[in-house]
């Protein structure tokens, strides 16, 4: 694994949301729509290695890899360090996964709605509730929730329902 310099990863600010399982034909009618399947695994900490997670990501019948690190900041901002990877390296990095885990499956949904990006997750061990997330430029952002999308409540900042977390409940919320 090459090395980097998360002081120089450039900023990720984003809000996240417990919905609602969403009307998946709904989400579908939305501009810029598209979908796809990641599967999300958590790499633990040892000596020089640094954790993080890899993800495989199949859209329209293409597939990539990603190594992505992250550094908290504040409840909705993190320095994001993320490089595509080769299908070896994947594999050689899932060696790394962290014990007492589950390898995330989710269907990441994507539309657009008031001139932002929305990414709607729906995960494999939900069948009542979903995550939506909308990545800004500002922690001030006010963001519209879509009307096909049902809140539930705001959920930036509990990190019972970071992805990370999920993995090791195994997508109960304690």
């Amino acid at each position: 694994m090459e090395t980097f310099d998360i002081n120089k990863a450039p900023l990720e600010i984003e809000r996240r949301y417990l919905i609602e399982y969403p009307d998946l034909e709904e989400l579908r009618k939305m501009p810029g729509y598209r979908v796809r399947h990641i599967s999300q695994t958590y790499l633990h900490s040892k000596g020089d290695f640094i954790g993080g997670r890899i993800r495989r990501v199949v859209e329209g019948g293409v597939t990539t890899y990603i190594y992505t690190y992250k550094e908290r900041i504040s409840d909705m901002t993190r320095r994001e360090y993320e490089r595509e990877i080769s299908a070896d390296e994947y594999c050689e990095l899932l060696e790394h996964k962290k014990r007492h885990t589950i390898i995330i499956e989710k269907d990441r949904h994507i539309f657009e709605y008031a001139g932002l990006t929305y990414e709607l997750d729906v995960y494999d061990f939900w069948d009542d509730k979903a995550s939506l997330e909308c990545e800004v430029d500002s922690e001030d952002v006010e963001i519209p929730i879509p009307p096909c999308v049902k809140l539930i409540k705001e959920v930036t900042g509990d990190r019972r329902y970071n992805n990370s977390r999920l993995a090791v409940n195994r997508g109960v919320i304690e």
